[in-house]
């Protein structure tokens, strides 16, 4: 009997990985299974009109299934959200208790509320009774220190919840130093619940060395990995290798289609610029050698300069 293929999520990437991002990722390149979407904006009294929820309605995300990610901390106003995403025919949502963004964390929000386990515990025992659809939990291993998510884990398998997925940093990190595998292992030990590992899974040897370390573990989270290189997946999935030259017809066809759709989407050049260039502070690394004409891409100030810079880096 072959193995079962690993489930993997795209990771949400606040600023990059909204609904225009995914459908098109998707349409260019294969292997995710879902979405976990940037988180959406906490409203203390809001019935959330489809305005407010643009990223998540099921018009805009026909390409991988998706699931919506909440912020909120204030019972009432999470129930009212995922009661309104139920509405909207979702069967799962996320609850983010991982974002490190010090705006964030300084507001006892993502990351910043691990160091709080009692108040976690109350926020669930109020909203897992009445929420009605499946709930996960992405987090971080600690905000200052290991011993805060270890502290909690215990006591999350009192709610039936669908499955935690842990970056393999403390929130204090950022996105900086290394991720800590040891550490995943230890949440392991705690909870009987699903896990799925998330962070720095950038090449498919470093999938391949996490995957032999966790035989068990068969769902696994990627964002920043694939920005570089989005055929990342399709390695891990087993996909037959390409040429580089059909490699680099792909990324040009996605890009020029990102493009395109930036273009017609988003108010003005700026804002389509400040888009594009995020995403090659990842992309560059799909071509070595080429950092020189990253700097003219990220210097360019007009679409027509920019579109001069990439058509030079796709016609190295």
């Amino acid at each position: 009997m072959p193995p079962t293929p690993p489930f993997l999520y795209l990771a949400p990437i606040r600023g990059l990985t909204d609904a225009l991002f995914r459908e098109t990722l998707s349409h260019h390149f294969s292997g995710f299974d879902a979405a976990v979407a940037p988180f959406i904006n906490p409203q203390r009294k809001s019935l959330y009109e489809s305005s407010m929820l643009r990223d998540v309605l099921p018009q805009n995300n026909r390409g991988l299934p998706l699931v919506p990610q909440l912020l909120l901390t204030d019972p009432e106003p999470f129930l009212v959200l995922a009661r309104r995403l139920a509405d909207l025919g979702y069967t799962h949502i996320n609850w983010n208790l991982g974002c490190p963004a010090p705006m964030i964390a300084r507001k006892k929000r993502g990351s910043g509320l691990l160091p709080f386990p009692d108040e976690i515990i109350a926020i669930l025992t109020k909203i897992m009774p009445a929420v009605g659809i499946e709930l996960s939990i992405k987090t971080r291993l600690g905000f200052h220190h290991p011993s805060e998510l270890r502290a909690l884990l215990p006591e999350l398998d009192n709610f039936a919840l669908k499955e935690i997925i842990i970056h393999a940093r403390l929130g204090k990190q950022l996105y900086k130093g290394t991720t800590d595998p040891d550490g995943f292992a230890a949440c392991r030990e705690l909870s009987s619940h699903t896990f799925t590992y998330n962070g720095d899974i950038n090449d498919i040897e470093t999938f391949r060395a996490l995957a032999a370390r966790f035989p068990t573990i068969g769902r696994w989270m990627i964002g920043r990995g694939v920005l570089a290189n989005p055929f990342l997946t399709e390695e891990i999935k087993g996909f037959p290798v390409e040429s580089a030259e059909k490699r680099k017809s792909r990324i040009f066809a996605f890009h020029a289609d990102l493009l395109t759709r930036y273009t017609e989407r988003l108010s003005g050049a700026s804002h389509v610029l400040g888009r594009v260039k995020q995403l090659w502070t990842y992309l560059i690394y799909s071509f070595p050698g080429q950092e020189k004409t990253l700097k003219k891409i990220l210097k360019s100030t007009t679409l027509e300069s920019y579109n001069k810079a990439v058509d030079q880096l796709f016609a190295a």
